[in-house]
């Protein structure tokens, strides 16, 4: 609801345009009873992959630099004048979470930071375990060394 519009929840009367609201807290030591662990949030691996039109490398890279700055969790960017890839990681409480929140990276971000008009092309979002065990058995996406943004 806006502010300052009226509420009629369970009867209670309407709020005073300006007028505060009551918040309530959680007394310090209080818990939170998780029914399922399934339900508690995890750490997922995102690989995101655009493509496009030709682009000048130099907008292409100032996109990625400021996609970077306005959400620091990206570990590692690569890029080509026709297509990106973004790596980083996602807490979510499950896969599909961390995938629809990777669907709408580019898309919301791309008036802000200035980013080309690509379209996704590809999607992988892996659990910490399956993305450390991918490592250790010797494939699977490298680390993201060294972080930051950088060409293909």
């Amino acid at each position: 609801m806006r502010p300052g519009a009226a509420a009629s929840r369970g009867g209670v009367g309407s709020r005073v345009a300006g007028e505060e609201r009551a918040l309530t807290s959680v007394a310090a030591g209080d818990t939170y009873e998780i029914e399922d662990p399934r339900d508690l949030p995890r750490l997922w691996h995102v690989t995101l992959s655009v493509s496009g039109a030709e682009a000048p490398l130099k907008e292409v890279r100032r996109g990625l630099e400021q996609l970077a700055h306005d959400h620091p969790f990206l570990l590692t960017s690569r890029y080509a004048n026709d297509h990106a890839e973004i790596r980083y990681w996602e807490e979510a409480r499950d896969l599909h979470d961390a995938a629809a929140v990777a669907l709408r990276l580019w898309g919301e971000h791309r008036q802000t930071a200035k980013l080309p008009p690509w379209e996704i092309v590809g999607l992988e979002v892996i659990d910490r375990e399956t993305y450390h065990q991918r490592i250790a058995e010797g494939y699977g996406p490298l680390p993201a060394t060294p972080v930051g943004v950088h060409p293909f």
